[in-house]
């Protein structure tokens, strides 16, 4: 839920908030997405160049690091992203489990850093022992965080989503103790399985994709593993694979020790737009006809939250099937009717239009309208095509990997999404590659000042109500600051990381492209605070409590998708102490 009960830092003295450590990474050319993760007064993050460091979380002071790489001649750049470890006791034993996007899992002794020589090969299991094929030239490994549940540790993959071959999208789990494999479950289900036939004929041999690429979430009680899966390969034309293709952009709930399938929902069928589930489903409890339904939140890239009973997959508010625009590919077959939910509206934009074009003065908005006039109107479901078009949400969203936090005793979701449509383009693929188009533009729709070419917000955090479908409140999440001096109201801006929500009525978030870290009025989205980070928050922060003292820290590393500059910080803040 990343919700807290800490109430210290609340509403009444939120402007006190300071900086009281910092930990510098000295790795400042790569971005961090780290969420700390705190135990017994010791936080874990990973950094930069993914080491994992062992801080006083009190104070900030390293206590041990283990480097992957320390014996390489370097880490894996660009793919290198990391979003936090795991941990696991068994009441003796205490371990970290780290797992990396070029296909390690590590198992460290929580206490001393050092590599646990019982599991894998000496500390480490090597991700791509037991795929079948040789996918050791492929993308294949782990971006974010791992779970636990009981004695397994459970991952979900980062591989490529074409053209080019990719690599299997899988679940996997292992031993905790020895990282021997426990079970695998096919996203793309093979002959015989559940799910195969909606692949026409052979099409779902050595397909990649459908892969929980941004984690996994738990119900610990039920012993039920949660994922939301993103696009088959390749993600803009299906020509090669007709049919629904399961279970690809599902929602997807298994048995935790079996990994067997329990249910599952599709999102968006044989998907051509890259509208990968970007996150695993937020588990929340709701109040619905006077009953209290635990549940599952599916935010989507998309801009539409789905809400499922959390035990049977059932839909608890109304999905319509929506008919939807036939390819004019040759060889594409798009499904015809897509699930769009009644409630809760769209917290992202699903058009683009002339009315939605720029109004943040007549001068750009002339400018799109004469460049793209002729072009417009788009929805979100129109598909590509050789003569280009809009995909809206754009290519990060919507709802992206940061995914949702929930109050439980209000029953409100908050997310942060984003509005900016991307223009695509497919042409024909040269002799001999697989597939027959392969997509020359992926180009964010922009103004000629470089501001994005729809009506603001840019960005947003929106407040939803699962006990009614309404919206709270939503507001704009970030600012231009020349646009600001213009006077023009605060615009948002793009984001990735995502919002911690805590008793004391606040709600943080950094992850905004001006850099700065946030606290608002859970209730009402007001600002309460704000502090100018040295670089982008592009992660989600964590609060917690040290002799009776609260917290909240934030990896302050910038760069990354966001473009801006690079940073090595983690920062936490706290009120003055009082004597």
């Amino acid at each position: 839920m990343r919700y807290s009960t800490l109430t210290q830092i609340n509403r009444d003295n939120i402007a006190n908030l300071s900086v009281v450590w910092t930990y510098s990474t000295g790795e400042g050319n790569q971005t961090c997405e780290c969420t700390p993760i705190v135990i017994d007064g010791v936080m874990y993050i990973t950094t930069n160049h993914l080491r994992v460091v062992a801080l006083d979380a009190a104070n900030g002071k390293a206590l041990w690091s283990f480097d992957p790489y320390e014996n390489e001649r370097k880490y894996p750049m660009g793919e290198g992203v990391n979003r936090g470890v795991a941990y696991w006791t068994d009441g003796r034993k205490v371990r970290i489990l780290h797992a990396t996007s070029d296909g390690q899992l590590i198992s460290l002794d929580a206490k001393t850093g050092k590599l646990n020589l019982g599991f894998g090969t000496y500390g480490v299991k090597d991700l791509r022992d037991g795929i079948s094929g040789d996918i050791s030239k492929l993308k294949y490994g782990v971006t974010s965080a791992p779970v636990i549940y009981q004695d397994l540790v459970i991952l979900g993959f980062s591989v490529g989503e074409g053209p080019r071959p990719s690599g299997p999208g899988d679940i996997r789990a292992f031993d905790v103790r020895t990282g021997k494999q426990v079970w695998r479950f096919h996203t793309v289900p093979r002959e015989g399985e559940f799910g195969n036939e909606t692949w026409e004929g052979d099409s779902w041999k050595n397909r990649g994709g459908a892969n929980a690429w941004s984690g996994l979430s738990v119900d610990p009680e039920r012993g039920i593993v949660f994922a939301g899966l993103g696009s088959a390969s390749f993600d803009y034309y299906g020509g090669d694979r007709h049919g629904e293709n399961l279970f690809a952009n599902c929602t997807l709930a298994l048995d935790a020790k079996t990994g067997n399938h329990i249910w599952h929902f599709q999102t968006l069928r044989h998907d051509v737009w890259d509208h990968d589930l970007p996150c695993p489903p937020t588990l929340v409890t709701v109040s619905h006809d006077g009953r209290k339904i635990d549940a599952a939140a599916q935010v989507t890239k998309r801009g539409y939250l789905f809400l499922f009973d959390r035990e049977t997959g059932t839909p608890l508010f109304e999905i319509k099937e929506v008919p939807v625009k036939a390819s004019d590919l040759p060889g594409e077959q798009t499904w015809p009717t897509q699930p769009v939910p009644v409630k809760p509206p769209p917290y992202s934009r699903v058009t683009f239009s002339k009315d939605d074009v720029t109004d943040i003065s007549a001068a750009s908005r002339a400018e799109v309208l004469a460049r793209l006039e002729k072009q417009l109107p788009f929805d979100e479901f129109t598909p590509p095509s050789s003569q280009g078009s809009f995909v809206i949400p754009g290519n990060i969203g919507g709802a992206n990997w940061s995914g949702a936090s929930f109050d439980p005793e209000t029953g409100i979701l908050y997310v942060n999404s984003n509005n900016l449509p991307f223009f695509h383009k497919l042409v024909k693929a040269c002799m001999g590659d697989k597939y027959a188009y392969r997509l020359t533009n992926t180009d964010a729709v922009r103004d000629a000042s470089g501001y994005p070419a729809i009506k603001p917000p840019w960005g947003t955090l929106t407040a939803i109500n699962l006990n009614t479908g309404n919206f709270a409140w939503q507001v704009p999440l970030g600012e231009y600051k020349e646009l600001t001096k213009q006077g023009i109201p605060p615009t948002g801006t793009l984001n990735i990381g995502g919002t911690i929500v805590t008793k004391g009525g606040l709600v943080f978030i950094g992850g905004s492209k001006d850099e700065k870290f946030r606290a608002f009025d859970k209730a009402t989205g007001e600002i309460l605070w704000e502090y100018q980070l040295p670089a982008g928050g592009y992660a989600t922060p964590s609060t917690y409590s040290i002799d009776g003292r609260q917290f909240v820290v934030i990896a302050a590393c910038g760069s990354g998708s966001m473009g801006t500059k690079p940073g090595d910080k983690f920062m936490a803040f706290a009120l003055p102490e009082t004597k």
